[in-house]
């Protein structure tokens, strides 16, 4: 049994901020199990390594005694949540919320306790507010309040257009608090406004207000945007275990760090052995993202696959047949689903035309992530890997 000040250390490890701290050590004084929410919005059928940063934060309040919600915002993505969006996000059919829904409690009970996880769907409370409620809830906030949000001023400011529902999202996601009456929101950093929002709300309501815990964004595969399903740069948590071991050798050895601080369970003492290791010339930057690969394949399928993941990978790219400096490119798809397996070849540099590409593809010396691509009409879709042509060009490139 861990004394408060030692539960506290243990939630807040890790975290961006928790606003207010002191709040939440006086909640957890009271000795009571805390109901901890994490709202998710099935904007996509699976959801990625991102997630699991604060998955396995709640893990650990779990660990402690406390009250898993997970909020499935079925209601809430057929608005779309527009934080970090320059534009408008296209609201999502009822048919592809409930189907991408249905995956989601099995996948992330790869992590949390099945039985000690509630599962809610917000539709429930805001699928009966009707136009009359929906006119209360907006009528709790000011369009000027909206316009301090960093995302909605960017817009305003350049020109782009903001829809009016984008403005209600975050009232919905704050009702969400009030409804399931939450001790503790948690989020990432770019949920700031939406999380805040919940305290406001149940104050009005004369609720103790939430406590805000707020973890770092996991950054995508292509180094720069955090992980996301609509940016194409994530794995997903149902990725097979070849897929998961290639996409996680395929980045950068600066952003390896980033990874293991926010995914692996090895300790600060270790992590920073293999930094001490690769700066003295010691240790091999490949051998410490081998060692991250099989770590994460190993939560997330078994021992044994990561084994298998290992060997396959070494078995494709034996003899080093993939440079350490491999040039990293980005090919935009300019608003098409896909590009041509020829055009994306002239496009990333790796072949003088797009006809060249299709031959080389006939020959069977076209390669992603160490498989072979045979058929001179397939279609490369949004996402980053490892490209080869022939024996000795390379490319990293970044399809978006």
């Amino acid at each position: 049994m861990l004394s408060v000040d030692e539960a506290l250390a243990e939630l807040t490890r890790g975290c961006e901020a928790v606003i207010p701290e002191e709040e939440l050590r006086k909640k957890l004084a009271e000795g009571r199990p805390l109901r901890i929410k994490l709202g998710m919005d099935p904007t996509a059928p699976d959801i990625h390594l991102g997630h699991t940063v604060v998955l396995n934060k709640l893990k650990t309040f779990q660990e402690l005694g406390h009250q898993v919600i997970l909020l499935i915002g079925d209601f809430t993505a057929s608005v779309g949540d527009p934080t970090g969006k320059n534009a408008t996000r296209p609201p999502l059919s009822r048919e592809k919320i409930v189907e991408n829904a249905r995956t989601y409690a099995d996948q992330v009970f790869k992590i949390l306790d099945r039985e000690k996880t509630q599962i809610v769907y917000n539709s429930e409370w805001l699928g009966k507010l009707g136009a009359d409620g929906m006119l209360k809830l907006a009528s709790r906030q000011t369009v000027a309040r909206m316009l301090e949000r960093d995302d909605f001023k960017k817009r305003f400011e350049a020109g782009h257009s903001i829809a009016i529902h984008e403005f209600i999202y975050p009232l919905l996601q704050a009702w969400d608090s009030v409804e399931l009456r939450a001790d503790v929101e948690m989020g990432g950093t770019d949920q700031r406004f939406n999380l805040l929002m919940g305290r406001e709300l149940q104050k009005e309501e004369g609720m103790e207000p939430q406590v805000v815990m707020m973890l770092p964004l996991l950054v995508g595969l292509d180094g720069v945007k955090k992980m996301s399903k609509s940016a194409g740069n994530y794995i997903g948590v149902h990725d097979a275990p070849n897929d998961m071991f290639g996409k996680i050798m395929s980045i950068s050895d600066e952003l390896m760090w980033n990874y293991y601080d926010l995914l692996s369970r090895a300790s600060i003492a270790e992590i920073q052995g293999f930094k001490d290791g690769i700066s003295n010339g010691t240790v091999n930057p490949r051998d410490v993202k081998v060692r991250l690969a099989k770590e994460i394949i190993a939560r997330f399928h078994s021992a044994e696959d990561a084994d298998r993941a290992e060997a396959d990978f070494v078995a494709r790219f034996s003899k080093n047949a993939i440079p350490d400096d491999v040039p990293e490119v980005s090919v935009s798809l300019d608003g098409q689903e896909s590009l041509k397996i020829g055009v994306f070849l002239r496009q990333a540099g790796l072949v003088s035309s797009a006809s060249d590409g299709i031959r080389m593809v006939k020959q069977k010396a076209v390669k992603c992530d160490g498989a072979v691509i045979q058929e001179p009409d397939f279609l490369v879709e949004k996402g980053v890997h490892v490209w080869q042509v022939g024996k000795r060009h390379f490319a990293k490139v970044t399809l978006a």
